[in-house]
């Protein structure tokens, strides 16, 4: 299992690399017009949402410094032990959502202090890539554009956060053979 997963990795990136700007030319599409133009709007998009990007990461200190995070992960805890999970990785769950930065520093972390093979660096990396920065997309993505009623964003992209964390667990205590499948 563990060979398929890196094999597939090994190749999944140069794959799209090489079938995007293939399918384009196919379907006729000007691929390097199209890329110019579109890093054009993305440049006047993060002029936009400045504002917005700098009262999140305002929240997101307040979040960590007030020390509510560390009294969520201890009301967590007891339930992840008897699980079987590192209670380590716990703040990814609350950071995640929240920032990418956050969490990218939190995952460094963990790695250095525990190491990129053991079960906290799969886990922690593996959660990295398996859910999103929801309530960044929101915030950022919802007021560059104008949408002030996100209606059921918000719920639905915490609860496949949700989903992805807890997948992301499962599938490193089941490829990396920490339970047996």
């Amino acid at each position: 299992m563990y060979s398929f997963v890196t094999t597939i990795s090994a190749w999944a990136i140069p794959a799209i690399v090489v079938f995007i700007p293939l399918y384009a030319y196919f379907r006729r599409v000007p691929v390097y017009e199209t890329f110019v133009e579109g890093a054009k709007d993305g440049f006047q998009t993060s002029i936009n949402i400045i504002p917005t990007l700098v009262g999140m990461m305002v929240a997101i200190s307040v979040f960590r410094a007030s020390g509510a995070m560390d009294w969520m992960v201890s009301l967590f805890r007891p339930l992840l032990d008897v699980l079987g999970v590192p209670s380590e990785v716990m703040p990814l769950a609350f950071l995640r959502p929240i920032t990418g930065a956050g969490s990218l520093a939190f995952t460094t972390d963990l790695i250095k202090t525990y190491g990129s093979d053991s079960l906290i660096g799969r886990i922690a990396s593996t959660i990295q890539g398996s859910t999103d920065t929801t309530l960044y997309v929101l915030t950022v993505y919802f007021g560059a554009v104008g949408i002030r009623n996100g209606r059921y964003a918000l719920k639905v992209g915490l609860f496949s956060d949700l989903v992805g964390f807890v997948a992301a667990i499962i599938v490193c205590l089941l490829v990396f053979g920490f339970i047996s499948g």
